[in-house]
């Protein structure tokens, strides 16, 4: 491979060579998987109050809505053992052909939603089949986070993984705005009636041309100088031999505290971005356009702000960076509902304080998620701990914000949701910062035996 501008990083006694060039096909390639698997999962959540009743027909108010965002969460908690899954395989047979493989599933899991007939149509049969391709979906994104972080923050500098990380979560944000544009682009459109019938299956159907795009663009990466270096440590000790002891203990406590500091950017991404749509109608009374026009602005200003909290927090470390969002969630999730209640003016500011809000704790933190874990078990290790803490923390969220506006007939109550996860990420943080054991052993890549 032709070496352009390489930088050098050393890992104990060998140097490893980072080709700048490859580095920023890894980026690309990590970024648009993201993007699109966060594309499928946005547009099922903008698309929630017509998929309700083409699936889910009921003559109880809130019923067929609710039912809806089960069969979303359902996605979520099906992405831990897609992580076990697809995050061994990554690690063991490399970042490449698994990430190649899981765009495929996921692209034609999304695309089958697309064409799936209906509840009038087949009958219970229809709802089913729902649940099957999100079962897909969920498997195969349980994969995609691991994967893409690895590929990533291993094709960075040590001193730019906050950046280079933060992409991965910002293709997520993006891909959000993508979804959110496309469904207001459509609901703009086409009269109620057409988006209702026909015009709610289009956005999923840009899940193949898409899932082809990035594909192309995988196929054409190269696996990681990292991973490289555990093959070669692989094929010297021999392929049943077992590689020298990690230098981070993966006790209960380390990977609860991991799991802990993820569940705040869990919590505002899926209520902020994903539920917010169906919640501003149904709580707030906004007609679909607007409250799509309003959560596309939390997407586009949190995906926009990443990259520079990621930046920053390779300047200043994680923990500063991560607790200052993480506190500013606790201290503002309600106020940040009580804008929303005051109309459309008040809803922009609001969810332009939410975007920056999950900007400050999205950029470090898949960079956070890498140095938890040494190369050989990273993608293992960061799908499973996204997938538990996505499952429980943020498929969740649009349910349960939208369960407990229904029984309190409150609007402002649902911000108890974040509140409390904030809180706990606020827990977890100190306890990372106050572990004296963990902050002898450094990160994952500071130590050659943990590569």
């Amino acid at each position: 491979m032709v070496q352009t501008n390489p930088s050098t990083e050393e890992f104990g006694d060998t140097v490893e060579v980072l080709d700048v060039q490859a580095s920023r096909k890894a980026l690309v390639a990590g970024t648009l998987g993201n993007l699109i698997e966060w594309y499928e999962f946005a547009v099922y959540g903008y698309m929630a109050p017509y998929i309700a009743t083409q699936f889910f027909a009921s003559e109880i108010p809130g019923v067929a809505i609710l039912s809806t965002f089960m069969v979303f969460a359902l996605a979520f908690f099906m992405r831990p053992i897609g992580a076990i899954i697809f995050g061994r395989l990554t690690d063991r047979y490399g970042r490449r052909p698994i990430l190649a493989t899981i765009i495929i599933m996921m692209s034609l899991a999304t695309a089958v939603i697309g064409v799936l007939p209906t509840a009038a149509q087949i009958g219970l049969l229809a709802p089913l089949l729902l649940v099957v391709a999100r079962i897909a979906q969920g498997l195969s994104g349980g994969g995609e986070m691991g994967g893409a972080v690895s590929l990533m923050v291993e094709n960075a500098p040590a001193n730019r993984r906050g950046l280079y990380g933060s992409w991965s979560f910002a293709g997520t944000t993006i891909g959000f705005v993508l979804g959110g544009t496309v469904a207001t682009i459509l609901a703009a459109l086409l009269p109620a009636d057409a988006m209702a019938d026909w015009g709610w299956r289009i956005p999923f159907l840009l899940a193949l041309p898409m899932g082809a795009v990035a594909l192309y663009i995988r196929l054409r990466i190269d696996e990681t100088p990292h991973f490289k270096r555990v093959q070669r440590e692989r094929t010297e000790v021999g392929s049943n031999a077992a590689l020298p002891p990690s230098a981070i203990k993966l006790t209960a406590a380390y990977l609860l505290v991991t799991i802990g500091v993820l569940v705040v950017y869990n919590a505002i991404g899926n209520t902020f971005m994903v539920g917010m749509p169906t919640y501003l109608t149904t709580a707030f009374g906004l007609p679909p356009a607007s409250a799509y026009f309003l959560t596309l602005i939390t997407g586009l200003v949190g995906g926009l702000t990443m990259p520079l909290f990621g930046l920053l927090s390779d300047r200043v470390g994680r923990w500063p960076v991560l607790a200052t969002g993480t506190i500013a969630t606790l201290v503002l999730s309600y106020p940040l509902y009580l804008l929303m209640g005051t109309g459309f003016a008040g809803g922009v500011v609001a969810l332009f304080v939410a975007g920056l809000l999950i900007g400050v704790v999205g950029g470090p933190m898949p960079a956070f998620l890498s140095e938890r874990f040494a190369t050989r078990n990273r993608g293992t290790g960061v799908s499973v701990i996204y997938a538990i803490s996505v499952a429980v923390f943020g498929g969740s969220a649009p349910y349960v914000i939208t369960w407990i506006f229904q029984i309190t007939n409150n609007p402002y109550a649902a911000a108890i949701y974040t509140l409390l996860c904030a809180a706990i990420s606020t827990v977890a943080l100190l306890a990372w910062r106050f572990a004296k054991s963990e902050r002898a052993q450094g990160d994952a890549f500071d130590r050659p035996l943990a590569d």
